[in-house]
């Protein structure tokens, strides 16, 4: 089933707004809407502002954030590299991040100023992607750059399972198998300040290559005659993936499946061009994340669910689901 553009484009953007809400009224404390409203403006009880602004605000606006980065990212690395399969952790990206992150939590970087943890994050994606194109070579295609990219996500999860094993205590070790699991627990107005530039970056990028992305599908020869310089196409592509997930990730921890079911989801929807795919999967993204964000809310346990575990239940069958629908559509 299609849906026109404008139809698809509102009906997503509703529903994470409705994600937005629920985050902000959902929790330990029940928030009424009308109380939500008046913290929001300014008129309500101290408590509520206090909940709704200090605690709940920054969990929704990167919930968000960091859903519609890991939505659009899928969705253009699966039209560049023509593989449904795509996402983030295949080019060792997000790996890469995780380990950067890793390594300023291990060595104390991230205690000594709060830019630490998100710049090492980028720059562990940036080294990652770096010697990815490296491994596969300049001209490489997307079968080679997905075999390189699992050589670079494998490296990258050796350094963060030598570095809980080099855990100089159990605590350390615990804030890192704490942080890997994602969450967007705790998060603050800094956190936002910090992920945001990232995450707007690293969008820009890659929506930049709607066009490019769809005459991609005709093949890369064909691409290069309509005029697309394909190795800046891969640049872009490349540097926009490595800024957004690192921001990403350094705020959020590892969060998996996001990027590869979202533009499953959405794809039926649209006339199944790249182009077509990339704004839906981003706010589909958000709204998906977000929600997943109020759920482990809502299971009652002693401590709360990681972010992490909650999508990657949820993201197994819908993928699979979604895997047997479109069996042959990329054949």
């Amino acid at each position: 089933m299609r849906l026109h553009r404008s139809i698809l484009l509102a009906s997503l953007t509703a529903l994470a707004l409705l994600a937005a809400i629920l985050s902000l009224a959902i929790g330990a404390v029940p928030l009424a809407p009308a109380r939500v409203v008046a913290a929001l403006t300014g008129t309500g009880d101290p408590i509520a502002r206090i909940i709704v602004l200090d605690l709940r605000l920054p969990r929704a606006i990167l919930g968000l954030a960091v859903g519609a980065m890991l939505g659009m990212t899928g969705a253009a690395l699966q039209g560049f590299l023509r593989n449904p399969l795509a996402e983030p952790s295949v080019l060792g990206a997000s790996n890469g991040a995780a380990l950067g992150a890793v390594v300023a939590l291990y060595f104390g970087f991230a205690a000594l100023h709060p830019v630490a943890l998100p710049a090492m994050a980028v720059a562990g994606a940036l080294l990652a992607l770096l010697l990815l194109v490296g491994l596969a070579g300049r001209g490489a295609g997307s079968l080679s750059l997905i075999l390189a990219g699992i050589a670079v996500g494998t490296l990258s999860g050796a350094g963060i399972a030598l570095a809980l094993n080099l855990s100089p205590n159990p605590f350390a070790a615990m804030e890192i198998m704490t942080w890997l699991m994602g969450s967007l627990e705790d998060r603050s107005m800094a956190h936002v300040a910090l992920a945001l530039p990232c995450i707007a970056t690293g969008l820009a990028l890659l929506a930049w290559d709607a066009r490019a992305l769809d005459a991609l599908t005709l093949g890369e020869d064909a691409a290069r005659s309509m005029g697309f310089d394909l190795g800046r196409l891969r640049v872009r592509l490349l540097i926009g993936t490595a800024i957004g997930v690192g921001g990403a990730v350094a705020v959020s921890g590892a969060i998996g499946f996001v990027g590869l079911i979202v533009p499953h989801l959405v794809r039926p929807l649209t006339d199944r061009s790249p182009s077509a795919v990339l704004l839906p999967s981003a706010i589909g993204g958000a709204a998906l994340l977000t929600l997943a964000d109020v759920a482990v809310r809502l299971v009652p346990t002693s401590s709360e669910l990681r972010l992490g575990v909650v999508t990657a239940l949820l993201g197994v069958p819908v993928f699979l689901v979604q895997l047997r629908r479109e069996r042959g559509a990329w054949s």
